[in-house]
């Protein structure tokens, strides 16, 4: 009777075509909706996760451990102030500190951020699960007026190895000037990372030093001869903007952390990266709770199209109910068979959604993950499994009403009609 009564709900719900596409399609789009957020959501969660590890410590001057977290590594924001060469100095030269990397920021190219740095970034910085920097053409930069690109700074500029370019003062939009005179030699680009690494113009702390000889007052200067050729072993920067740390064994980050925050000789902060997404996290937490809360409201609505369609239905199928009984159908199988056409109207939705989320996805995930850092490739997941079987079980409940009305009335409604 199972068999049977399945491949008449198909086709009872085959008989009203429109309106059960239009009840699916209402149900395919808060799937697809519903996935692309938590896609979304969970790909900026992995994004920002991957974008550094194996570092143990960031420091930089006083401030919020979000806001040094936000520039420093991912690029974003500006920092309330510099800390001195010689406290860097310090900081690299302790004894619990295996290694340093010192950043400088505050120009850009196009849009594009500049970091002032040395060696040891292509050397110690990980991402993703320690997975070091790697060159995909080309070689590190060494010494003044060299440049490697990011992965997105050379594709979306169409820059290739022995290019020039040239830097601007200040950051994004308020670049209001070129270092004109100081052009700069690719020497090597990027392999993708999925990070702001591939947003980033990469020099060295000496090149950084040199373009802003005679910037002192913040504006270009008047008398320096456009293109002055430098003594790179004179151009020790006075100060820096952050600094990420590597310390030899992990129960000496703390002790060193507090013996950073604690210097006398300048206001310090020190951060461990992962507690401070974690305080990120919280903050951008309500808005989370936001978005999923919307998207699911969004499926609700959706699947209150299954109750809508089979309940406004009914007195239109009271002559079929009634038939279905004279013919030997019992109560449970009217009411079975309604429930089947609403998990049946749920599940082809949620499938189709879910197809549909799953071509979106992999159509944009190349230029998402090049551009945003977001991972959206993959196939269907636990998530979308969860998805399927919450949206069909929730179909059935919600077909519970109707078909309980059906299954009560659908011989005496079918009998007071005349035939």
């Amino acid at each position: 009777m199972s068999t049977s009564l399945l491949t008449l709900a198909w086709k009872s719900l085959a008989n009203r075509g429109v309106s059960v596409a239009l009840t699916i399609l209402s149900i395919v789009l808060a799937v697809m909706l519903f996935l692309g957020v938590e896609k979304i959501r969970t790909g900026v969660r992995t994004s920002f996760d991957s974008t550094i590890s194996d570092t143990d410590l960031i420091v930089g001057a006083r401030g919020g451990a979000i806001n040094l977290l936000l520039y420093s590594v991912f690029r974003l924001g500006d920092p309330t102030a510099n800390i001195g060469w010689d406290t860097y100095q310090l900081i690299a030269s302790a004894p619990d500190v295996d290694w340093a990397v010192p950043i400088s920021l505050g120009d850009s190219h196009r849009g594009y951020r500049v970091v002032g740095t040395t060696q040891a970034y292509f050397d110690h910085y990980r991402y993703g699960r320690r997975q070091p920097l790697a060159l995909a053409d080309g070689r590190a930069f060494d010494g003044t007026h060299e440049v490697v690109l990011g992965a997105e700074v050379a594709r979306q500029l169409d820059y290739g190895l022995g290019g020039f370019i040239r830097l601007s003062h200040g950051i994004g939009d308020v670049s209001f000037a070129e270092h004109s005179g100081h052009d700069f030699e690719i020497v090597g680009i990027l392999a993708p990372t999925g990070t702001p690494v591939d947003r980033s113009v990469h020099v060295s702390l000496e090149s950084i030093e040199a373009i802003h000889v005679g910037w002192e007052s913040g504006a270009p200067p008047s008398g320096q001869a456009a293109g002055e050729t430098l003594d790179a072993g004179t151009l020790e920067p006075d100060s820096i903007t952050a600094v990420l740390v590597g310390v030899s064994s992990p129960i000496r980050v703390l002790g060193l952390q507090r013996q950073i925050n604690t210097y006398q000789g300048e206001a310090l902060s020190a951060i461990m990266p992962g507690v401070a997404l974690s305080q990120l996290w919280q903050v951008i937490g309500a808005g989370e709770t936001a978005f999923k809360a919307i998207s699911l409201l969004v499926v609700v609505v959706g699947m209150t199209g299954i109750l809508t369609a089979l309940s406004a239905g009914l007195n239109e199928r009271r002559r079929e109910m009634a038939v279905l009984r004279a013919t030997g159908a019992r109560p449970r199988d009217i009411f079975a068979l309604l429930i089947l056409e609403a998990a049946s109207l749920a599940a082809a939705g949620a499938v189709i959604g879910i197809l549909l989320a799953q071509i979106g996805f992999a159509i944009i995930a190349r230029s998402v993950a090049t551009r945003y850092g977001l991972d959206l490739a993959g196939g269907p997941g636990v998530t979308e499994i969860l998805v399927l079987g919450a949206v069909t079980l929730a179909g059935a409940l919600l077909g519970a009403w109707p078909a309980w009305r059906a299954q009560r009335n659908a011989l005496a409604d079918g009998l007071s009609i005349r035939l």
